[in-house]
C-alpha cells in the first residue's frame, strides 16, 4: 500500500479540535461569487450572444454544483446548518439538496464503488437492467458511455432516469421523499420567480444555456471518475493538468484524492496531490489521463467501459449476458 502523507491542519482529528466558528473563507467567498454571478447573468442575459450565455451559464451551474459537493462533506463551517443552507438554493432546478447529499454520502463507502445495486451514482447496470432497457434503452446506454454522448444526452438521460425514479415511489404509494420536494419547490419558485419575471428571460433560454449546459459540463468531471476494479482505490480515477476544469471542478479532477480524504476542502487537494503523486498513482494502479482532451481522445467513439457490471451479469432468467466488448467498439 503506498504512504500518503495526510498531516493537514483539515484532517478529521485536526478539524475535530478547531472552534465551532471556525471558517474556510475561501469557500465561502467562492458561494459568494457564484450567486453573485448568476444574479448577474440571470439580469443581464439579454445583452449576452445565446452561445455565450450557454458556455458562462453552463460553467457557473457546474460550478454550483460542485459548491454543493464541497458544502455537504463538511464545508465550510463546522456548523452543519450554515453549510446546507449554502448548498440548498436549487439554481439548476431539477436535483433537490437534500437527495443529492443522501445520495453521494452513500457513494462513498468504497467498498461499493460502482456496484450498480449499492453505489447510487454507477452509470453500471446489472444483467437484468440491461436487458430491461430494451433495444432503444440500450442503444442510449452505449452511446451514454461515449463522451460525446454523455455531452449531448447524457443530460436527458439523467434528468429522465433521476424524474422516473422519484415519480415510480410516488406510484407505488411512497412519499417519503415529499417534505424534500415540497421545500426544493420553494426554492424553484424564488428561482423562476426571479429569473422569469424580474429578468424576463424566456424559460426555454433557462432550461437549455443553464441547466441543461450546467448538466452537461458536470458530465465531463464525472466521466472517467470511476472504473471498475477489483481493488476499490483502483476504481477511482486522476485527471491531471487541466486548471481551468480543475477550478470548475474544485479539484475533484483529482479523484482519488477526495476519496481519499474526502473531509479536505478542494483548496488544499492540489497541494496534497503535488507532494503524494507518486503514491496516489500507485494507490490507484494508474488510473491517470493528461487532462480532458486525453479524456476524449480514448473515448469520443469507444465506450469508456461495459455496461454491464462485472459482478452482476446474470439476466433475470438466471443467465450471463455475452461479454460485450466495449472499449473496442465504435460508435456512428
Amino acid at each position: 500500500m503506498a504512504t500518503i502523507n495526510f498531516d493537514d491542519p483539515n484532517s478529521a482529528a485536526n478539524r475535530s479540535k478547531r472552534s465551532r466558528f471556525t471558517v474556510e473563507w475561501p469557500t465561502l467567498a467562492l458561494a459568494v461569487f457564484i450567486y453573485g454571478s448568476w444574479l448577474l447573468l440571470t439580469y443581464f442575459w439579454a445583452s449576452i450572444p445565446y452561445v455565450a450565455l450557454f458556455i458562462a451559464g453552463g460553467w457557473l451551474l457546474a460550478w454550483h454544483g460542485s459548491l454543493q459537493h464541497e458544502v455537504l462533506h463538511g464545508h465550510p463551517t463546522r456548523i452543519r446548518q450554515i453549510n446546507d443552507l449554502i448548498g440548498w438554493f436549487p439554481l439548476a432546478i431539477w436535483l433537490p439538496y437534500a437527495l443529492y447529499k443522501r445520495a453521494h454520502l452513500r457513494h462513498h463507502n468504497d467498498e461499493w464503488l460502482t456496484d450498480p445495486i449499492e453505489d447510487p451514482e454507477s452509470y453500471y447496470l446489472t444483467g437484468d437492467g440491461w436487458e430491461r432497457t430494451g433495444a432503444l434503452g440500450r442503444l442510449m446506454t452505449v452511446v451514454n458511455n461515449t463522451l460525446p454522448g454523455r455531452l449531448i444526452i447524457g443530460p436527458l438521460v439523467s434528468l429522465s432516469t433521476f424524474l422516473g425514479h422519484e415519480l415510480s415511489h410516488v406510484a407505488r404509494g411512497d412519499f417519503r421523499n415529499a417534505p424534500i420536494w415540497f421545500v426544493h419547490l420553494i426554492g424553484c419558485a424564488v428561482v423562476f420567480t426571479w429569473v422569469l419575471a424580474v429578468c424576463g428571460m424566456p424559460l426555454w433560454i433557462y432550461l437549455t444555456a443553464f441547466i441543461y449546459s450546467g448538466i452537461a459540463f458536470s458530465r465531463l468531471r464525472s466521466f472517467a471518475e470511476h472504473q471498475y476494479a477489483g481493488v476499490k482505490e483502483e476504481r477511482t480515477a486522476i485527471v491531471e493538468n487541466t486548471p481551468a476544469f480543475g477550478l470548475l471542478f474544485l479539484y475533484n479532477n483529482l479523484h482519488i484524492v477526495h476519496h481519499s480524504r474526502p473531509q479536505m476542502p478542494w483548496y488544499k487537494i492540489p497541494q496534497l496531490y503535488k507532494a503524494n503523486r507518486d503514491a496516489f498513482i500507485k494507490l490507484n494502479g494508474g488510473l491517470v489521463y493528461n487532462g480532458y482532451l486525453e479524456v476524449a481522445r480514448r473515448y469520443f467513439f469507444r465506450t469508456h467501459h461495459e455496461p454491464v457490471h462485472p459482478l452482476h451479469p446474470e439476466t433475470a432468467a438466471g443467465t450471463d449476458i455475452p461479454e460485450i466488448q466495449n472499449d473496442q467498439a465504435m460508435i456512428g
